[in-house]
């Protein structure tokens, strides 16, 4: 029999990741599965059969390794897309029916903290005192401001309803368009810049470090560094200036449908939704003035962990 492990489980609107570790934190199995449960929400707001289907799949597929690894204490939440669905209380009731996993759909506050507890790992300059954490998921993108410390303060938090996936299907973004990128980018824009005011990130300035989890600026800060393989965790912590990641942007503009989908850091699971998220993610480093923003593999499944650890979920 093995030891007794803790699993954390966060399902996007593009794919669901699985972190299984043991009492002390430490790292036992993790995988990620790119459900694309958002996709053809656009149409009606409603998850599709097909999608429902590889979503149950998936969390199957995960309670497998939950008993494989003897998990006894575990957190799977569900954020945008179950949020936003009309029938995402049905999904949530067919993976407790199918695979036993009790699912739980948090708002947007709830995830922007998981996020913060997991990404604040990176941040190991003492200097500074604040940070910024941005998480573009597939149908939401959080932003929030908070002091580094042990148990961090948020000082003030937003939910973009806009995600690489759903925007991507909404701005019908596959292939680059500058007018319809502009339009997502105003959209956008209407939450960073009001983020910005109201957080008065002018402030802070002089002692705040910038982040960024998800996929996206993952991959980015693959190609900055002109990495020819994709592993998520070699990109963990990496310090990326934004004019580098702005070369790489628009070098994807560029690509058509084919070219992102045999380049080795997009891919299949992205080729479709990049552009969107490329739109999404530099608008925000624009409107928050960032010049230099860590890319972050830990996020809410590394916050949910901390919190199993601790007795605090």
């Amino acid at each position: 029999m093995r030891d007794t492990s803790l699993a954390a489980i966060d399902l996007g609107t593009n794919s669901c990741r699985l972190l299984i570790a043991d009492k002390n934190g430490n790292e036992v199995f993790k995988n990620a599965v790119p459900t694309r449960l958002g996709e053809g929400m656009a149409k009606n707001n409603c998850f599709t059969d097909e999608a429902m289907a590889r979503g149950i799949d998936c969390f199957c597929m995960f309670k497998m390794f939950m008993d494989e690894y003897n998990v006894q204490r575990y957190r799977a939440v569900a954020t945008a897309a179950c949020r936003m669905a009309e029938n995402g209380s049905e999904f949530v009731h067919k993976v407790k029916q199918q695979a036993n996993i009790d699912l739980e759909v948090i708002d947007g506050y709830e995830e922007a903290r998981l996020n913060l507890l997991g990404s604040m790992a990176n941040v190991k300059d003492e200097n500074v005192k604040y940070i910024v954490v941005y998480d573009l998921g597939g149908g939401s993108t959080e932003i929030t401001l908070a002091t580094k410390e042990l148990r961090p303060k948020i000082l003030h938090t937003v939910s973009i309803p806009w995600g690489a996936r759903n925007s991507s299907e909404k701005f019908e973004l596959n292939d680059y368009d500058e007018n319809k990128a502009q339009k997502l980018a105003y959209e956008i824009s209407r939450y960073s810049k009001k983020f910005a005011e109201e957080a008065e990130l002018d402030k802070y300035r002089d002692k705040v470090c910038f982040v960024a989890t998800s996929s996206t600026p993952l991959r980015l800060t693959h190609m900055v560094k002109g990495w020819d393989t994709y592993e998520r965790s070699r990109a963990d912590g990496v310090a990326v200036e934004t004019k580098d990641f702005e070369r790489v942007i628009a070098a994807i503009r560029k690509m058509n449908f084919e070219e992102r989908l045999e380049h080795p850091c997009i891919g299949q699971s992205r080729a479709d939704i990049f552009n969107a998220a490329c739109v999404i993610f530099a608008q925000i480093y624009h409107d928050l003035g960032a010049k230099k923003i860590i890319a972050s593999l830990k996020s809410a499944v590394d916050g949910m962990i901390t919190e199993l650890i601790n007795g605090t979920d």
